[in-house]
């Protein structure tokens, strides 16, 4: 009969095994940041959770929670929502993005609320004081919106589409 000292050891080598995988060290579930690089994790980890950015964070991808100052993502693509002064991501985002800035210079699919939304491509609703997005299939509504290419109005004031 096996001991029951030798069967938990067995399962927690198991278990240090599967956590310790590659699969499972691509992303951590949280990141707290006063600002690049002075956060928990190196900024080229993925996180899926929850990411808290004091000052300024940055991480190649966040999915979930993106809370902070300055919350900037890289080269991989953001799903979720994301809140704080000024928010960036370098490629793609979906979701809500929240900021007094919002800037993708990706593609962006969702809601942009702020007082200043940019995207390079627009699917969704950008709701701010000044819109911008080169091209787009959605709406915008704000003092001042542009689409680039392809919009009912190159600029308008009030609301601006393109479907």
């Amino acid at each position: 009969m096996i001991k029951k000292s030798y069967l938990i050891s067995g399962l927690m080598a198991i278990m240090l095994v599967s956590v310790s995988s590659p699969a499972m060290a691509q992303s951590k579930p949280i990141q707290l940041s006063l600002f690049t690089p002075v956060q928990i994790f190196n900024e080229n980890i993925p996180i899926s959770g929850i990411r808290l950015s004091l000052i300024y964070g940055r991480s190649v991808s966040v999915t979930g929670l993106d809370w902070g100052l300055v919350n900037h993502t890289t080269t991989g693509k953001s799903m979720g929502v994301q809140f704080g002064l000024v928010g960036i991501a370098d490629a793609d985002f979906m979701g809500w993005q929240d900021n007094w800035v919002n800037v993708v210079k990706g593609d962006f699919e969702g809601l942009q609320w702020g007082a200043v939304n940019y995207a390079n491509y627009a699917n969704g609703l950008q709701l701010g004081i000044v819109n911008y997005a080169a091209t787009m299939k959605g709406l915008q509504i704000g003092l001042v919106n542009i689409i680039g290419q392809g919009g009912q109005f190159p600029v308008f004031p009030i609301v601006n589409w393109s479907f």
